[in-house]
């Protein structure tokens, strides 16, 4: 039996159709790696297996926040099948940042620990052997000697004055934007806004880090080349990043790599930080033959990046027709031990407040801080999604206190073409007027006819 999938109404779309040129908006399109995926052809990182193929695995700090006092390596040497411990004397560019390729720094984030460590699990040496096994038995035996230091978790405490340092290579525990201690919007006089108010609506809202939780692990599969080159298979799901990143860090040009990637088995933004490819290449140059290095289930869930937790207070000026006159927004977004993207999430976060709505005074201040937790970074729209939650959240309970309908709410609120947004855009293409009154309409939701009216295109009946 085929599958014929339903006709697609295209009539919303019959502008972009340009005349029956383009045939794609409004389609069914059958995606150009599904055949494969299907038939099992795909070939995947892991199903890479040259000859003389080694393994690397990590000894993994057992402490959140610690100097690290020694390292004895002699049980790992002493297992069979041992080839090479690699330490972060072995790297040639230890510490980096895998935001520096558009500017983001400083540097701040070792591949193996140097004398310190700063989250639990973060890796201090790399064991190669023969055998998966021998490298898992080689990295148990490494001792690790700690001077335990005191963690710090939360994110206002990390801001405290007297909390422990996080981070020497920020030198502070928040990330500096442009020399101030978060990304800041400023956009009209809020404090005036909360002075005429008729009421003013404050509320807190807290997420947790959520694992992506790919069916695939993190890993990658390097081979030495005949020409002195190096072939990396990897499930990046950022395949020049990774490359550029790379040879940052082993001091290469950036034709010394080739990255074969594209087919990535779950990532959902968290295989976009540069995390295993380094010191496999670093192993592979090292023992002079292919090295796999790939998470076990284990290592995925603790130490690769998390979509990050984030706290937030919204404060809102709020007339008693609705119409919502100020807004404050105080956000903290908990990038863990290093930055990674953390700073470049955070600054969407603030790009994207107050949110879709026509607010004629916003005041925020957007905290990228450093804890000793688990580094986080990108997940589905990371710096977007969190904050959505929080604001239609305030938008459902303003409602509510108002005693008003939260669709009838936001349509009152909601941004038209050509308002000016708090980070000084235009408004452009907006149609939420619109996509509410639908969704109303599709769900059986009445709407008084003035709301019905309203358009993204004017501001006329407002």
């Amino acid at each position: 039996m085929t599958y014929r999938p339903a006709p697609i109404d295209t009539g919303a779309f019959a502008a972009e159709r340009d005349g029956g040129h383009l045939t794609v908006i409004g389609s069914v399109v059958q995606r150009a790696d599904a055949r494969g995926h299907v038939t099992g052809r795909t070939e995947f990182f892991e199903d890479v297996a040259p000859p003389r193929l080694a393994h690397l695995k990590m000894h993994r700090s057992a402490r959140h926040h610690a100097r690290i006092a020694h390292v004895d390596v002699t049980g790992a040497l002493a297992v069979p099948g041992v080839l090479r411990v690699l330490t972060h004397a072995d790297v040639p560019n230890n510490v980096y940042t895998v935001l520096k390729l558009i500017g983001v720094e400083p540097d701040d984030e070792p591949v193996l620990a140097v004398d310190k460590v700063r989250y639990l699990g973060e890796p201090i040496c790399a064991v190669v052997a023969e055998t998966e096994a021998a490298a898992l038995e080689g990295a148990a035996r490494i001792e690790v000697g700690y001077e335990d230091l005191p963690p710090v978790f939360d994110v206002e405490e990390a801001l405290k004055e007297g909390a422990p340092l996080v981070n020497e290579y920020q030198g502070q525990n928040h990330f500096v934007y442009e020399g101030h201690h978060c990304r800041r919007i400023r956009f009209g006089d809020v404090e005036e806004a909360f002075g005429r108010a008729d009421h003013v609506f404050e509320w807190r809202y807290q997420s947790s880090p959520i694992e992506q939780a790919p069916v695939e692990t993190t890993g990658c599969v390097v081979v030495p080349q005949a020409d002195g080159r190096l072939r990396i298979h990897s499930d990046t799901q950022a395949c020049f990043f990774t490359l550029d990143n790379t040879a940052l860090i082993l001091g290469v040009p950036f034709n010394r790599l080739r990255i074969v990637g594209g087919t990535v088995g779950g990532g959902f933004g968290g295989k976009v930080d540069v995390v295993a490819e380094p010191i496999a290449c670093v192993a592979a140059m090292a023992v002079d033959r292919p090295v796999k290095y790939v998470y076990d289930r284990a290592e995925e869930m603790q130490v690769s990046s998390p979509r990050a937790a984030e706290r937030i207070f919204i404060k809102d000026a709020v007339m008693d027709d609705g119409r919502i006159i100020g807004r404050k927004v105080t956000l903290y977004v908990d990038a863990g031990a290093y930055a990674r993207h953390s700073p470049y999430g955070t600054t969407k976060a603030a790009a994207h407040l107050p949110g879709p709505y026509a607010i004629p005074n916003v005041w925020a201040d957007c905290h990228c801080v450093f804890t000793n937790r688990t580094p986080s970074s990108a997940m589905r729209g990371f710096g977007v999604t969190i904050a959505d939650f929080a604001l239609e959240s305030q938008m459902d309970r303003i409602a509510r206190a108002l005693d008003m309908d939260p669709l009838q709410l936001r349509l009152l609120n909601a941004y038209r073409d050509g308002d000016l947004k708090a980070h000084r855009k235009i408004a452009e293409g907006t149609a939420l007027v619109e996509v509410i009154q639908k969704a109303a309409e599709l769900a059986g939701h009445e709407l008084p006819e003035a709301y019905r009216r309203m358009s993204s295109t004017t501001r006329e009946g407002l």
